[in-house]
């Protein structure tokens, strides 16, 4: 009886484990403010994803304008005034000009690190079962006992950085902060949780209003 408790609590707490570990999730990190940006907040931005690939850019450039819209910005995706490529520093300047953009989002994806972790051998004892096909019934049960040996776990993080710069006094940064995201990972679950963490520390510190 000992023997099958303690089986069972192993069982237990190695789910619990399993659940932990696939519980990690996106979060920002290495997040820096300007301390000398003063309000009122910006209230109209373009939005640009640094990418090659015209369908992940139209992706992102809309997910980050419908969500500052939210916040009484009207955001334009760059991809709408420049749909061949991405802008460049000199196409970016005279847009500016042109349109009256006080504010501008830059998300671009870097290349993924690779995370190692050291994972300590264990002994857990196993509950074996034995079917009678012919009386179809489970008639006995016994356990052995299994050595997981010691190993090295590695993952790949997904990093992303997101700039925003005003145009105000000649244009500066005003805000940077990068994401990771353990990988695998589809772009349709993790693009709202970059866009919401990233619109919930533009509003703490000012530079966007609080969502209507």
């Amino acid at each position: 009886m000992k023997k099958y408790m303690s089986f069972v609590f192993r069982g237990m707490f190695c789910c619990l484990f399993v659940l932990m570990a696939g519980c990690t999730s996106t979060k920002l990190v290495n997040i820096w403010s300007d301390s000398s940006f003063q309000p009122p907040p910006l209230n109209k931005m373009i939005v640009i994803s640094v990418s090659k690939d015209s369908v992940y850019r139209h992706i992102w450039e809309e997910a980050f304008s419908d969500e500052l819209t939210k916040h009484d910005v009207a955001a334009t995706p760059s991809y709408r005034l420049f749909p061949n490529a991405v802008p460049d520093t000199n196409q970016v300047m005279q847009i500016i000009q042109s349109n009256g953009f006080d504010g501008i989002l830059v998300y671009r994806r870097l290349l993924p690190e690779t995370k190692t972790k050291y994972k300590q051998g264990f002994e857990m004892s196993e509950n074996n079962i034995v079917y009678d096909r012919l009386h179809k019934k489970f008639v006995a049960s016994y356990f052995t006992d299994e050595d997981y040996a010691e190993h090295v776990d590695s993952q790949k993080v997904d990093i992303r950085t997101i700039d925003i710069w005003t145009t105000r006094n000649d244009g500066q940064l005003i805000w940077r902060a990068m994401s990771r995201t353990p990988e695998p990972n589809e772009v349709q679950e993790v693009r709202p949780k970059i866009v919401k963490l990233v619109m919930s520390e533009l509003t703490r510190h000012g530079i966007i209003a609080s969502e209507r």
